[in-house]
């Protein structure tokens, strides 16, 4: 199995609607998005794919979260923004023009702080 790596950062606001103790409160993170693709198979130039492609789709979606509410972006508006929630829309964002490239799997990893992390992983068939 290969993979190919990109990761960007953003910072944004967010609240969480439960037992959360201070978290219910708004409050920032530094976020750190890190995006895997993985499959089988290379292509004829040896690539799993273009990270000059993965790169840009990665850090514009980090850009449209950045300096945001995440309770005000659409997509995510009416979501408990847990770190599972934000890996989902992530995960949801980068998926379709994934589909069809050979990929197997996408892997998307929100990092709240260095120590913490949820994540979507699933097929891309």
């Amino acid at each position: 199995m290969y993979e190919v790596y990109v990761a960007a950062r953003f910072e944004a606001a967010h609240r969480l609607v439960g037992d959360f103790g201070p978290a219910t409160r708004l409050h920032g993170h530094t976020y750190r998005l890190e995006v895997l693709v993985r499959g089988e198979h290379l292509h004829d130039d040896g690539t799993l794919y273009d990270i000059g492609l993965l790169r840009p789709a990665v850090e514009d979606l980090a850009a449209s979260l950045h300096y945001r509410d995440l309770g005000e972006v659409p997509g995510l508006a009416g979501v408990n923004t847990t770190a599972e929630a934000l890996a989902r829309y992530c995960w949801e964002r980068l998926a379709p023009p994934l589909r069809g490239e050979g990929l197997d799997s996408l892997v998307v990893r929100v990092w709240e702080s260095s120590e913490v992390y949820a994540a979507r992983e699933d097929s891309l068939g």
